[in-house]
């Protein structure tokens, strides 16, 4: 394949997010019953149970999902030239943020799973310096900021993945709020510092509860901030070289990008267009549009978190037989020489597992490519870094100007 054949091809990367195919074997350090996470398959099960009849999956089963998680409920051969193989997350925890920029080619080894307590000097210090004050609050590891932003663990993601500046903004305007979490990230070795502005039912300090593994922490829920209007939230990722990631090398190397979803407020391109979108519907079309032009497409189907979230096993089948549908309409499009349709996930949210976090589980790596003579199994990748690697050579892009990952010996990847 030539040189203009690359430029004039499409690559298509669709994350089903919080879609895993089985716990990692370091998935029960938090949780020892996180071991035997499997999203896919409980999903399969139990969602079936909850519609009346077998899932729909026929672009997921053609993709080859069933050769990587084999499953009553999946066809286990295909027609189609895929390549299939799953993916070792790569990252500590198990997180969207992080999952994402790891995909694009951050490296995250420096990132760690901390709760605040084991950094309050630090924090604290940071803080001080930058003219703050700083106070406990009732002598428990959480600060207390200028008499009301509190600094806390985040408990909506697994215990110490993120930390959250959290104010009200009848005390701070929110650029405040947000300035002294960006003092908390120069010093914070987590994923994410989230700086949270809203309008709260009461004082802060009584919604302030104990998580898991001795984390402790505003619940922001509770507080009446994502129900009472005005919110404002800005997350602060851990520091990363934006251009040695896929979408700025791609951009940079005149290759179109768009970023739709919720990749489109987590990844960092100033030449990408982004399309925001919450429903699946709307990131399928948006996703389908982009697609019909040379490119890269990076596409973050959120809802499917969603429903793990809320432990609802039958929305996830619901929300999954909906892309898979738009998967199939995908699989139509890119039918060009050169073309690719990537599936994969971020992490595992297993909607069957009695808790509403994340789950640390392989992801499935699902590779169509028109040109290639047949199926190809691949073996497991280290890290989800390896899935943008393989993207960039699809595009022809040297996988070596990313910051982390090396591309899988695909057959005529770039050939």
């Amino acid at each position: 394949m030539s040189a203009s054949d690359v430029r004039a091809s499409r690559t298509v990367i669709v994350v089903v997010d919080g879609f895993g195919i089985g716990a990692m074997p370091d998935a029960g350090a938090l949780r020892p019953g996180d071991l035997r996470a499997d999203t896919c398959g409980h999903v399969l099960d139990h969602g079936a149970r909850g519609l009346g009849r077998p899932l729909r999956l026929p672009a997921l089963g053609k993709l080859g999902l069933g050769l990587v998680h084999p499953h009553p409920g999946l066809a286990r051969s295909t027609p189609l030239p895929v390549a299939a193989g799953r993916a070792a997350l790569g990252y500590p925890g198990a997180d969207t943020f992080a999952g994402h920029q790891t995909m694009m080619g951050a490296d995250f080894s420096k990132v760690t799973v901390a709760r605040l307590a084991e950094h309050l000097d630090e924090v604290g210090a940071a803080l001080r310096a930058a003219g703050h004050r700083v106070e406990l609050l009732d002598g428990r590891p959480l600060l207390v900021v200028d008499g009301a932003v509190l600094v806390h663990d985040n408990l909506e993601a697994d215990p110490g993945i993120n930390w959250n500046t959290s104010g009200r903004l009848e005390d701070f305007a929110f650029p405040s709020i947000l300035s002294i979490a960006r003092t908390v990230r120069s010093v914070a070795p987590v994923a994410r510092v989230i700086a949270v502005g809203g309008h709260a039912s009461g004082p802060l300090s009584s919604y302030v509860r104990d998580g898991d593994a001795e984390t402790i922490g505003l619940d922001t829920p509770a507080s009446g901030f994502y129900r009472n209007g005005g919110l404002e939230v800005q997350h602060l990722g851990a520091e990363l070289d934006h251009t040695r990631q896929l979408p700025s090398l791609a951009a940079a190397a005149g290759i179109p990008v768009t970023l739709v979803g919720k990749a489109a407020d987590i990844l960092e391109c100033e030449a990408a267009v982004r399309r925001p979108a919450v429903p699946t519907a709307e990131v399928l079309s948006h996703t389908l549009e982009a697609a019909r032009h040379p490119g890269l497409v990076v596409a973050n189907v959120q809802e499917t978190d969603l429903a793990g979230h809320q432990q609802d096993v039958r929305r996830y089948g619901e929300v999954l037989e909906q892309v898979d549908a738009g998967l199939l309409e995908l699989l139509s499009l890119l039918d060009s020489p050169g073309d690719r349709l990537i599936v994969t996930g971020d992490h595992g949210n297993d909607p069957t597992i009695g808790h509403a976090y994340h789950t640390r589980e392989y992801v499935p790596v699902l590779i169509h490519r028109p040109e290639a003579p047949g199926v190809e199994l691949l073996p497991d990748a280290g890290s989800l870094a390896d899935v943008g690697a393989t993207a960039a050579v699809a595009l022809g892009l040297d996988a070596a100007g990313l910051a982390n990952g090396s591309a899988l010996h695909v057959a005529s990847v770039g050939a």
